[in-house]
């Protein structure tokens, strides 16, 4: 299909980005059109030079993905990579960001913060895209016109927009599937084989992991109650602290807001307090795993998959037990002073999102063609694809089918692991998934499906908090102030949620922590929290 963008810039003939429009000069130096009006397919041949990532278990050549394949063949532009994989990228990204003199025309996966988009915008390297949208890319502009809380927070203070957003729309507000990040996963088949039925208030939580223990319900010793890592994300235990004092329980980010629109730092309430003091009584009585304060993801994983735990903490108790149908989601418990509640995620209130997906730099002299490509991200078949994988592989598992009708059909995987599956297809990169795509363009994948059930009929009554943190963009002078706080606050916060909970002194020692947690500038980290809260449209 010719897919039409127009434009009011004059075309100009440049050197070294754009080959195939004129032939070579005797020095071998690649001659370029400035293409304005760009109808896809082009007539001839383009090439853009981008920055991107993969997965480490997948190819690093994006273009044997069939995604980009099919894209190459619907635009005619060629796209000349340069990969890195995924838990490298960070470094590799800023280290080829500071030779200006060899930009690429931009990032495709750059997973940018606030922060590095200011900056980097600031020096000049990265540049503005509010006219390229509103000109050359019709898809996104439809995104943010019918979405406009999207183009609220993808613009920065100084009125520009610096990047092309992600958004994966799965629900909303307390039903959306971020709406609960890290959920506390027990082990159903061993309650049944006990007679227990699952807890529903934090004691009888205590005596279901004493009676795993008791009737070493993994066998030869190897049971182990609870386990998680500590300050690992989702696979933290924040969750539970729901069940002491106010309820807000912990994030990863330690931001909550409450009812009064108030921001909260979790890690300094009252029932944070009582939350960890809970914690010790279960880790005095070996009910917690002993490495859950140092263990990484690969070590967490092993134990689940050999089928010894008897509550986890995860996104998807999939990803870490071999049996995930024998366990189930425990609700929100009421704790010693009858206070329940499913604390909620920060920042959940667009579902998935992230401002700094994509960005152009100042090398890039195409710069409608690079935008007219990038838009083809954002039509709803190709949004999909690029999210979770396509179909029409040969010779490996596809996530997709195309059914008659023209809409992707996710496939049943027969077991398979859906992460393994998208990891081989999927590119991520800018994209817009809607709410309103499901059963129109693609049906919503089975694991958010089940897991958004989760939200809904297990958490969502007992989410206590009307209001999360929303996604601000904060000026630079505030992100700055940010950073300064939050690096000590975070490493200290860390390191004494640990010590509390191993060694029971949470209470002989809190009034020194609140005082240490000022020290390092908490009230005035909250003080700038708290004025972008007010001054945030909507809210």
């Amino acid at each position: 299909m010719r897919k039409n963008v127009r434009t009011v810039l004059s075309g100009i003939v440049a050197a070294g980005l754009i080959a195939g429009f004129a032939a070579c000069s005797k020095k071998n130096a690649a001659s370029e059109t400035i293409i304005t009006d760009v109808h896809f397919p082009l007539e001839q041949p383009a090439v853009l030079n981008f920055i991107t990532s993969a997965p480490s278990g997948s190819t690093q050549n994006p273009n044997e993905r069939l995604i980009f394949q099919r894209l190459e063949k619907e635009s005619n532009v060629k796209i000349k990579w340069t990969c890195f994989v995924q838990d490298q990228f960070n470094d590799k990204k800023n280290l080829a960001l500071s030779n200006a003199k060899a930009l690429p025309d931009g990032l495709f996966n750059a997973d940018m913060s606030d922060y590095e988009l200011l900056r980097y915008a600031k020096q000049g390297i990265i540049i503005p895209l509010e006219d390229l949208i509103e000109n050359n890319m019709p898809n996104l502009k439809k995104v943010l016109d019918d979405n406009p809380n999207y183009k609220q927070m993808i613009t920065a203070p100084d009125g520009h927009i610096y990047a092309f957003p992600w958004i994966e729309q799965l629900g909303s507000g307390k039903t959306a599937i971020q709406a609960i990040g890290g959920m506390p996963f027990i082990n159903k088949a061993w309650l049944d084989r006990l007679g227990l039925a699952v807890p529903k208030t934090t004691d009888e939580l205590e005596k279901a992991l004493l009676a795993f223990k008791e009737n070493d319900m993994a066998g030869d010793g190897k049971t182990i109650p609870m386990s998680f890592i500590m300050n690992g994300g989702n696979e933290d235990m924040g969750f539970i602290l729901g069940a002491f004092g106010e309820g807000y329980g912990d994030v990863p980010d330690h931001i909550a807001v409450s009812n009064d629109k108030k921001v909260i730092y979790t890690a300094a309430q009252e029932g944070y307090k009582e939350g960890l003091e809970w914690m010790h009584k279960l880790a005095s009585e070996a009910l917690i795993d002993l490495e859950a304060y140092t263990q990484n993801w690969s070590t967490f994983v092993a134990k689940g998959k050999a089928g010894r735990y008897g509550v986890c903490f995860s996104w998807d108790c999939a990803n870490i037990v071999a049996n995930p149908g024998d366990f189930v989601p425990l609700p929100a418990l009421i704790g010693p002073e009858g206070q329940k509640n499913a604390p909620r995620s920060s920042r959940s209130d667009t579902s998935g999102f992230q401002k700094g997906r994509c960005v152009l730099t100042s090398a890039c002299k195409n710069k409608v063609l690079a935008a007219a490509w990038i838009d083809l991200m954002y039509e709803p078949h190709q949004s999909a694809q690029n999210n979770w994988g396509t179909y029409g592989e040969t010779g490996a598992d596809n996530i997709f089918e195309m059914t008659d009708s023209g809409m992707l059909k996710h496939l049943d995987l027969a077991g398979k692991s859906p992460n393994e599956i998208r990891n081989a297809q999927m590119v991520g990169g800018p994209l817009a998934v809607l709410d309103s795509y499901y059963n129109v363009y693609v049906t919503c994948p089975d694991d958010a499906q089940y897991r958004m059930d989760w939200v809904k009929d297990v958490y969502s009554a007992d989410m206590k908090e009307n209001y999360v943190f929303p996604n601000i963009f904060m000026s630079q002078e505030d992100l700055d102030s940010i950073a300064q706080y939050t690096t000590d606050l975070d490493t200290y916060v860390n390191r004494m949620k640990s010590e509390f909970v191993m060694n029971g002194n949470v209470e002989e020692k809190w009034d020194e922590y609140l005082k240490k947690l000022d020290q390092y500038g908490l009230s005035k980290y909250m003080e700038i929290m708290q004025r972008n809260l007010d001054s945030y449209k909507g809210f």
